[in-house]
């Protein structure tokens, strides 16, 4: 799964790389949470092929919910059902971002303990995660929202959990984002885990664990306790 995650870079660096259509206004993150507001790149509202970056809250409420406060708002969606589940079926079909990150945290779990890992990609680059997001409106006004796609894990993530982000690769992205593609097959085809070899892992400061907690130091390596066998 993704329940956290990490984006620090400046907003020129993420407009360049994702070919932003204007450079958004970004603040260094290191400890991004679900409920919180988080940055989606999507395919311009008027049906072009512009790329902007919106804020929007994690956590999924589709048009069809009686509230936005009410009810299981999920921070995932998982790539074996997310093109037939009614939760997630026209958001796939018309409405795929991409949630920029530096890296995201997974936790291990050994008998009672649980050790998060900081996860990156090995070359440095930013990440581009498959998200999906909806437009739910009521008296209170329009609120988009949105959920990030999982996958099944590589080799890499495995031994830490059992899922992880679907991560699209460079020349993936606008094949996503295109608003125009009516053939789900293309975009199936990218919800698979990424080569193993892209990814590095290492464990980190335990205060991860504390949402209010967001500074650069969490992710400092730390040592891992499991290699010694330890579950304190």
């Amino acid at each position: 799964m993704c329940g956290r995650f990490f984006l620090s870079r400046s907003s020129a660096e993420v407009a360049r790389a994702f070919d932003l259509a204007e450079e958004p206004t970004l603040a260094p993150h290191y400890n991004i949470a679900p409920s919180q507001r988080v940055p989606v790149i999507r395919a311009q509202p008027d049906g072009g092929t512009r790329r902007v970056l919106d804020s929007m809250q994690w956590g999924f409420v589709p048009r069809f919910a009686k509230s936005r406060r009410e009810g299981t708002r999920p921070i995932n969606a998982r790539a074996e059902t997310v093109a037939t589940t009614p939760l997630f079926r026209a958001a796939f079909a018309r409405r795929r971002g991409v949630v920029p990150a530096d890296g995201f945290y997974e936790w291990q779990h050994r008998g009672k303990s649980a050790r998060p890992f900081a996860v990156r990609l090995r070359d440095g680059s930013l990440l581009a995660m498959a998200a999906l997001w909806e437009r739910f409106e009521d008296a209170e006004g329009a609120l988009d929202s949105c959920a990030i796609v999982t996958t099944e894990a590589n080799a890499a993530i495995a031994p830490i959990h059992d899922r992880m982000p679907v991560l699209l690769a460079p020349d993936a992205v606008a094949t996503w984002l295109d608003p125009t593609l009516g053939d789900v097959d293309p975009l199936r085809a990218l919800l698979r885990p990424c080569p193993a070899e892209w990814i590095e892992s290492y464990p980190v400061d335990r205060r991860v664990n504390d949402v209010h907690c967001d500074d650069a130091r969490l992710l400092e390596p730390e040592r891992d306790l499991f290699s010694s066998g330890s579950d304190a």
